[in-house]
């Protein structure tokens, strides 16, 4: 048996989804356990790509059942038509569980995102607009929360929705008096069409989970987003509604972390950044878009274009301890191969004084002066790699100063989309 975690440990978009892919073949048994349809990965197989947001990477693999925990938030249609959309790329869809205990996303969720985003004016977020965030603050506040197992129970599914309908027609009027949401009948009939197609898979995942790991049964993590997205531990209030850093899975899933062999942290070789908040090593010039057009950096789920700069080992380090790694994958190499040089930021400067800690308070980190430290580029295409001797001495130098600031060994280095573009050392 073996339990492996795989955790991103920037703002997200590290390309977790081929390291999970590549380590499926090693589990049966892959788990989902936060965020929603605002996370999105892209997975080269089969010479084909898929777009995945709310399905575990596992689904594209026969025999490997796929689980979205208790800690996700489900718009059922979204989960449909992602389905669908596979299906449709040829794969058959092997065993997907989804948990009674995860919150589902309504169309009033949407609306009354988009509100509150419209209210702050200059101050937005920049939320994916997918209802995510108001579907967690619903979660916690739990007088407006529904269940996937609710809709299982017809009556108190039918009269919680009149209740809340009613409620939250109150408070998107407030934030928005032309903005409209479907009646509480009309949710109830498209909902209630979702249940069913997916009633076969939902189940009680924790009570599963733990079967798993009473059967000896190989076990994998798939996180989404980004540590430094965590709600408690990233950057307030520039984060994402849940725990998205290591520290999510207990509660995301209901398996406590100490059964966790191994976990996997996957940083990007530059850094990116999508939405508002302060990134101390963004490039607004010709090599940040030199970073962005090489590396595709526009978003998975939203086509949003991402800030792109150097790699910042103070945030990513950060980002490794409160997710507990035990090794790095370091993802999209090669986007840094036509550059004379390269930079890696390793402290910060705030207010005169040098320090290798991450700021708990926004405002620090907007104010923190990046103290870079450069490296010779390698102009060299690399790939075409396989091994770790044949990277140029300047790329391997460069890996081995990641490794060093990160405190961490390199455990994998990925140098293109393909599952065979990837060096595992």
């Amino acid at each position: 048996m073996s339990v492996t975690a795989v955790v991103g440990l920037q703002w997200g978009d590290e390309a977790k989804g081929k390291i999970v892919d590549l380590l499926t073949d090693q589990h049966e048994v892959v788990c989902r356990y936060l965020g929603g349809n605002n996370a999105g990965h892209t997975v080269m197989f089969g010479g084909k790509t898929y777009k995945l947001s709310l399905l575990p990477a596992g689904i594209l693999r026969p025999g490997v059942t796929s689980v979205i925990s208790n800690g996700v938030v489900i718009n059922p249609k979204a989960l449909l038509s992602e389905i669908d959309s596979i299906r449709k790329q040829g794969v058959e869809v092997g065993k997907l569980l989804i948990s009674d205990r995860a919150h589902v996303i309504f169309p009033y969720h949407m609306v009354e995102e988009a509100g509150l985003e419209k209210a702050r004016g200059a101050n937005a977020i920049g939320t994916t607009m997918r209802g995510i965030g108001t579907c967690y603050r619903d979660k916690i506040g739990r007088t407006h929360a529904i269940r996937v197992g609710d809709l299982y129970r017809p009556q108190f599914f039918k009269e919680r929705l009149e209740e809340v309908v009613a409620q939250k027609k109150l408070i998107i009027k407030a934030l928005d008096p032309s903005a409209e949401i479907p009646s509480a009948a009309e949710i109830y009939e498209e909902y209630s069409r979702y249940a069913d197609i997916l009633k076969e898979s939902v189940i009680d995942t924790t009570a599963y989970l733990h079967r798993v790991l009473k059967e000896k049964k190989s076990l994998m993590f798939e996180g989404a987003q980004g540590s430094l997205l965590d709600i408690d531990h990233g950057t307030f209030p520039y984060v994402t509604s849940s725990n998205s850093s290591g520290c999510g899975i207990q509660a995301g899933s209901g398996v406590p972390s100490r059964v966790i062999d191994r976990v996997i942290g996957v940083v990007k070789a530059y850094t990116t950044r999508v939405g508002g908040g302060p990134c101390p090593t963004e490039l607004d010039n010709e090599i940040g878009q030199h970073i962005r057009d090489e590396g595709h950096e526009y978003g998975t789920v939203t086509g949003r274009p991402r800030r792109c700069g150097w790699f910042d080992a103070v945030a990513t380090g950060y980002g490794s301890r409160i997710s507990g790694i035990d090794c790095v994958a370091l993802m999209l190499l090669d986007v840094l191969s036509k550059l004379d040089e390269v930079k890696i930021c390793e402290a910060y400067e705030i207010n005169g004084e040098r320090t290798t800690d991450f700021p708990s308070h926004i405002d620090d980190l907007a104010d923190a002066k990046p103290v870079y430290r450069t490296l010779p580029g390698w102009k060299k295409d690399i790939t075409g790699v396989r091994k770790m001797e044949d990277f140029p001495k300047e790329a391997r130098a460069y890996i081995d100063t990641v490794a060093e600031l990160l405190e961490a060994k390199v455990g994998f280095v990925s140098i293109g989309p393909d599952r065979e573009q990837t060096v595992i050392l």
